[in-house]
């Protein structure tokens, strides 16, 4: 288990520079940008095996306990630790990272973006994955905040070099944004290494705040909070994430939705609630207010784009619900409790599902109809992308259905427990502001439904009046298609329909942290 760990954070490093040099002469196949492009699709395959491995070895009668550790020293003079480690927490997140880089890798390998050499797309592509899966990895305070930063580069040249119209701006909104946030969270991350003593994560859990004064708390919680909140994206930080997922290649949307995302609200859920629970306290209803605003000026933002005659792009429109849905998250940890943040971390991983899924099928959208404009594709379509590719229709439907919060499907179960952790927050906090941001969450449910069935009706059953030059018939769904958003589709279905697949391994993690390691 410890080894399985250590490999699958160490092969996309080992993995990026073997991509770099020349493949061997039996290797190279049609052509060396062939080679490059299934030696991408090799790593991120064996990565997810040795993740299901590392999954089938984890003791889930105690899933609460850090298993598959490594803790050597490594600067002695800053008490900083390579310390490794995964709980119930982070293992469905190292999980999901890992499914998706292989998805993006098998997709990529039939449908490379336009751009630089494909050694540079795959190199990015396995540094970025090796970013991702130590995030959630690691226990050191510092070396959280390496991991964290160590995907921004490789995010910001794949949307840069491989993305659409208006992407070296949206590339440099993006590292602008998230650098200047790490800056800051830096500062608190020192904060709390310097004043406590050390930067381990789970000593620093285990004292839960004890060795720090209250007013070391709350300045620890503005600093950190902040970077983690542009990284999540919350309102009114979010406005990088639009412009980045509209220029971004279609792997470099589906990662960034799926994955990196989910960094940031990791980051409230491991270092936040347990090392600093009086400054978080503080702060829950501030959280709870930003959240509760974000996810209806998401739905509202989508239900503009959605408009007929606006000219809404699509994969923006899914962009903006994304700041809808990771508002759901941040309410659920806002309220401090079990079954908020048990709902918040649902919700993490039915949002990388989903969403993930969406992008993809925008992607595939805009690759059959060269533009990913809401009233282009609803015209184009004319009486039905169900009759014209009904597998793709069908495909499309589902997903929003699922990303509406249909019970039955993943999206369901996140959002709910979020709202049920508004209803009874933690002692301490405002009960009538937290049943106003339930309300007000309510209330965002409703318009998501709203924009995602307008989005259903105007792309897959178009407009019977519309004249469409279109052919008659599309391309429907391609085998490399299928395999890519078959698995996301089937987790959907199994995350909705047995909900205790996650939570059993959540749940008791979450009971230990909110107490202090102890219980």
């Amino acid at each position: 288990m410890q080894f399985l760990l250590a490999f699958i954070l160490a092969a996309p490093l080992i993995g990026a520079a073997a991509a770099l040099l020349p493949a061997p002469p039996g290797l190279k196949g049609k052509s060396p940008e062939q080679a490059v492009l299934r030696h991408g699709v090799t790593v991120t395959g064996v990565i997810l095996a040795a993740a299901i491995a590392l999954t089938l070895g984890f003791d889930h009668d105690t899933p609460a306990r850090f298993q598959a550790t490594t803790d050597i020293s490594w600067i002695q003079a800053l008490n900083v630790r390579i310390h490794l480690g995964i709980d119930g927490i982070s293992l469905p997140l190292l999980l999901m990272t890992a499914l998706l880089f292989f998805l993006c890798a098998l997709y990529s390998y039939y449908k490379l973006p336009q751009g630089p050499s494909p050694k540079a797309f795959v190199a990015l592509l396995l540094v970025l994955e090796a970013g991702t899966l130590a995030t959630f990895a690691v226990l050191d305070l510092l070396l959280f905040f390496l991991a964290f930063e160590m995907v921004l580069i490789p995010m910001y040249f794949l949307i840069a070099r491989w993305g659409g119209a208006q992407r070296q701006a949206a590339a440099w909104k993006f590292i602008l944004f998230t650098l200047l946030g790490s800056v800051v969270m830096l500062l608190g991350l020192l904060l709390i290494g310097l004043k406590s003593g050390t930067f381990d994560m789970v000593a620093l859990a285990s004292d839960n705040g004890r060795e720090l004064t209250h007013t070391t708390q709350i300045l620890a919680v503005l600093a950190i909070g902040i970077g983690l909140a542009v990284k999540t994206p919350m309102w009114p930080l979010h406005s990088w994430l639009p412009d980045a997922h509209t220029a971004a290649p279609t792997v470099g949307s589906v990662l960034l939705a799926g994955v990196l995302l989910k960094m940031g609200t990791y980051g409230f859920v491991r270092i936040l609630l347990p090392i600093t629970p009086g400054g978080m306290q503080t702060f829950a209803p501030y959280l709870g207010a930003f959240a509760a605003i974000g996810i209806v000026y998401g739905s509202l933002a989508c239900l503009a784009l959605a408009r007929k005659g606006n000219k809404g792009d699509l994969k923006r429109l899914i962009a903006y619900s994304s700041v809808g849905h990771m508002g759901f998250v941040l309410l659920g940890i806002a309220t401090m409790t079990p079954t908020g943040v048990n709902g918040a971390l649902f919700a993490n991983i039915a949002h990388g599902l989903i969403t993930g899924l969406l992008f993809f099928l925008v992607g595939a959208l805009k690759d059959r109809y060269g533009t990913a404009d809401l009233d282009t594709l609803a015209g184009a379509t004319g009486a039905a992308l169900y009759g014209r590719a009904p597998r793709l229709g069908a495909f499309l439907a589902f997903a929003a259905v699922a990303s509406l919060g249909l019970p039955g499907l993943a999206g369901f179960w996140g959002e709910m427990l979020a709202l049920f952790g508004a209803f009874d927050p933690a002692e301490g906090l405002s009960r009538p502001a937290f049943l106003t941001y339930m309300a007000i969450g309510g209330l965002g449910t409703l318009l998501t439904a709203g924009y995602l069935l307008i989005v259903v009706r105007r792309v897959c059953m178009g407009d019977p009046k519309a004249k469409s030059a279109a052919p008659a018939a599309l391309p429907d769904i391609q085998h490399y298609e299928f395999a890519a958003w078959t698995p996301l589709v089937a987790l959907t279905v199994l995350a909705g329909l047995w909900p205790a697949v996650l939570l059993g391994l959540t749940d008791p993690a979450v009971q230990k942290l909110l107490a202090g390691g102890n219980s």
